[in-house]
Formats: structure tokens, C-alpha cells, sequence
């Protein structure tokens, strides 16, 4: 057993810093590169790549990666585990192994995790009486079945463990939960016991704060973010792992950022629902039993976590067609600008109005005075703003009725208030709206396969 490992976040969500990866492997030592790429929205993105294009449905840019730092792992023994695989994880690391191949890279074995993807296997799962309801309203899923884009469920660590135990130096996943790829090195190189529920908390809690990439080592800080230095090159953080489930979150020492007792307590708490009941596939666990210790510079411990049993459920991440959504933008500028741009506002909905148009949601926000907080935006002194976006959307089922908004923007030019600058990219078009259904399925109903795939 080894006395520690370090475990490096290399992306917090698809589009992250493209470069975060290769400053991980390089500019300090590590034993894990763990890279999130998925996010709900992202699955039906990617579904809709590969229904367009059998071979695609993965995170495409994790490849141009991979040849970059292939080279550079091979060499340091260096494990990356990712859930890029999205919706399609096979393709996705064939495509790894046929960049290994023009690196002349000798040996790779590449592992890639199954099962996630429920969507062809609703109707026998509907049959045997799970209704995949939604977790908000309760609803069936069948009110959305026919409009299904992507059906996914949330594994844990465990098939990442397999996969590390049958010798995988790169795992690819498709939906596995943000934690999970932390946490499963963790159990492969320490031999936990799944059943200690303690140990899979502490390894949950670090994935926790690894899955957002630099948001726990000051991006996205809300305390004291004029603090932080250098966010040009922010160090991503690692988690350096002990046997015993103590953990010191840390990140390279020639790298910008901070990580701080504020900067780590903040990322805790993000996305986390009841503190005490943190559910997922490998335990519940229990936040408000952590401990935070500043132990030096950029340096964090975490402990003292507290876990339960997991529940007999996976989570399924389901997204669905809701029709169709358009969005247009108007510059007003002084005198009067948040005057001119609610008065442009009236008239466009009087017009929408006279046209007959039925939508399911109309918006409008101010940038500038009230698009973030809303109704709870104070009173702004007019002779104060410069300009004032307004920024107009509507969502509707029917595809022409949005269309016809979008005929209504321009027209304001010229036919509204004075000022008007900053119409945005012509007449906005129609796009599909994609909306989240939440599930729960029973785990007997479901289960992980672990493929290898090695260089021929």
C-alpha cells in the first residue's frame, strides 16, 4: 500500500482551461489525472453529436489532450480517468489508442465503462415496473418518453475500481457520478473496504472539491478575490490522499491561485443540497461532520468526515425536447437608458400580443440594472447609466411562433425609443429547448461493465 497519492483535477466541466491538464502532469508530480467533462445539459448535447454521426458523442477535444500529454503520462506512470466518454465512450478511447499509435506509444490499455446509457432499454425497464419518475413533480416518464434525447444513470466508483484492478492506465466513462473519479483510486491503491463508509465519504468529499476544477483554488471566489494572484496561470488543485482518509487539498507551487481554509470551505458548499445528506452511488455523506485545517501555504487538510450506507438507488440524468427558444438584444444608451430600453420593452410585447402569439415563457432582463437579481435590484439613479441591454427571450412548442418573434427585434430600430445600438448577430433564430427529468432506478436494475481495449 502506498503512504499517499496524489490525485489531480484536469477539467471542471467541458470547455475548462484546455491547457489545465498538461500543466498538471508537468509542472509537479502526480499519480492521478481526473478530468469531468459532463455536465446534464452535456448528454444531450453529445447524444445529438452522435445521432448525427455515429462516431462522435464524447468530449472531442479530450483527444488533441491526450495526444499532447499521452507522451508525458506513458513515461510518469501517470492514471487518467474521465468521464469524456459521454454517450460514447468506445469511440472515444479507440480514438485515444489510434493517437497512442501515431505517438508510437508501445502499450496502453485503455478501459471503458458500460451501462450508463438506459435510453434503449426503457421499454423493458418501464415493464418491470420502474416508472422513472420524476424526483420534483412525480410524474411517469412516459408523459416525455417519445421526446427522450438521453437517458442516463449515475454509477459510482466501483466500476473505476474494477477497471484500475484489471490494469487500466486510462479510464473512460460515460456517466459516472463527479466524485466517483476521485474517490476510485483512492479505494484501488489504499484496499478500502466499500463497506467503510467513513473512508468513502472522505474520498467523496475530495472528489467533491476537485470536480470544479480551479473553483476550489480561487476562480469563481466569492471572500476575498482581489486576494488571489496570478489568475492568468490558477493552479488547478490536487488532492494528496493518506491511507486513513485525511486528505490535503493543494495544488502545484509554481502555479497561480490560492487554496485556503475560505477557498476550499466555498467550493464545500456548492451544489449540495441537505449538508447532512450528501446521496451518492458509493455513500451518504455527511458534510456538516467535515474539518478544515490550514496545515500551510496552499495547503488544506480535510477530515474527520463522516459517512452512511448508500441507498439502493442510482440517480438517472434524463433530458428531453421542450420545444423551441429565441433570444434578442437591444443597446439603449444615456440619456435615460433604462427608461428608453423598458419602454422598448412594452412595446414588444404589445406586439407579440396583437400578433396573437402564445408562448410558454416570455423574459426580459435589463443588463446592466437587474438581469442577476431580478426583482430584488434596487432603484438605479438614471443619470448614472451609461446603457442598459435589454435582452428578450421567449420559449415556445411551436417552431414558427418563435420564429415570428424574432421578425419583431430589428423593427425596434427604428420604430421604438432613441438611443438604440447593439442588436446582436441578426434575426435570432429558433433553437431546441432541452429540459432535465430526474430519476431515481433501483440498482438491481442496472449494471456497470468494464471493457479493456489495448494498442494492437
Amino acid at each position: 500500500m502506498k503512504e499517499k497519492i496524489r490525485i489531480a483535477s484536469g477539467q471542471g466541466f467541458w470547455g475548462d482551461l484546455i491547457d489545465a491538464p498538461y500543466h498538471q502532469v508537468t509542472k509537479g508530480d502526480i499519480d492521478y489525472l481526473v478530468m469531468d467533462y459532463l455536465a446534464e445539459v452535456t448528454m444531450s448535447i453529445l447524444q445529438k453529436q452522435k445521432n448525427r454521426n455515429p462516431n462522435l458523442g464524447y468530449a472531442t477535444d479530450l483527444i488533441d489532450l491526450m495526444k499532447k500529454i499521452l507522451p508525458i503520462t506513458t513515461k510518469k506512470g501517470i492514471k487518467v480517468i474521465t468521464n469524456g466518454g459521454g454517450v460514447n465512450p468506445i469511440a472515444c478511447a479507440d480514438a485515444i489508442l489510434e493517437a497512442a499509435m501515431h505517438l508510437d506509444i508501445k502499450k496502453l490499455d485503455v478501459a471503458v465503462v458500460l451501462g450508463d446509457d438506459i435510453k434503449n432499454c426503457l421499454d423493458d425497464i418501464i415493464q418491470k415496473g420502474c416508472e422513472l419518475k420524476n424526483m420534483e413533480t412525480g410524474e411517469p416518464i412516459t408523459l416525455v418518453k417519445d421526446k427522450l434525447l438521453s437517458a442516463n444513470v449515475y454509477f459510482g466508483a466501483a466500476p473505476i475500481v474494477e477497471a484500475l484492478k484489471r490494469g487500466a492506465d486510462i479510464v473512460i466513462t460515460g456517466r459516472v457520478t463527479d466524485t466517483g473519479l476521485t474517490l476510485a483510486p483512492m479505494i484501488y491503491e489504499f484496499g478500502w473496504d466499500m463497506n467503510d463508509y467513513d473512508l468513502m465519504a472522505a474520498g467523496t468529499v475530495a472528489g467533491h472539491i476537485l470536480e470544479c476544477g480551479a473553483q476550489s483554488t480561487g476562480g469563481n471566489f466569492l471572500g476575498d478575490w482581489e486576494s488571489i494572484e496570478n489568475f492568468t496561470e490558477i493552479g488547478f488543485p490536487i488532492a494528496e490522499a493518506y491511507p486513513n482518509g485525511e486528505v490535503i487539498i493543494t495544488k502545484h507551487e509554481n502555479t497561480g491561485g490560492k487554496v485556503s481554509f475560505d477557498t476550499i470551505a466555498e467550493q464545500l458548499v456548492y451544489e449540495i443540497g441537505d449538508p447532512a445528506q450528501y446521496i451518492t452511488p458509493d455513500c451518504v455523506a455527511d458534510f456538516t461532520s467535515i474539518k478544515l485545517e490550514d496545515v500551510g501555504k496552499d495547503r488544506v487538510k480535510v477530515y474527520n468526515v463522516k459517512g452512511k450506507q448508500e441507498t439502493e438507488f442510482y440517480k438517472v440524468s434524463c433530458s428531453y425536447s421542450s420545444g423551441y427558444s429565441a433570444t434578442g438584444t437591444l443597446t439603449y444608451s444615456w440619456p435615460q437608458a433604462l427608461t428608453k430600453a423598458k419602454k422598448a420593452d412594452r412595446i414588444l410585447r404589445k406586439r407579440l400580443e396583437q400578433l396573437g402569439l402564445k408562448f410558454d415563457e416570455i423574459r426580459s432582463e435589463f443588463v446592466g440594472y437587474n438581469a442577476t437579481h431580478e426583482n430584488l435590484a434596487p432603484e438605479l439613479d438614471e443619470d448614472k447609466i451609461n446603457e442598459i441591454v435589454l435582452r428578450f427571450s421567449v420559449r415556445a412548442k411551436d417552431r414558427n411562433t418563435v420564429n415570428r418573434f424574432g421578425q419583431e427585434i430589428a423593427p425596434l430600430i427604428l420604430t421604438g425609443p432613441p438611443s438604440v445600438t447593439g442588436f446582436a448577430g441578426g434575426r435570432p433564430k429558433p433553437k431546441d429547448v432541452v429540459a432535465y427529468w430526474p430519476a431515481l432506478i433501483r440498482k438491481t436494475m442496472v449494471e456497470p461493465k468494464v471493457k479493456i481495449l489495448e494498442l494492437k
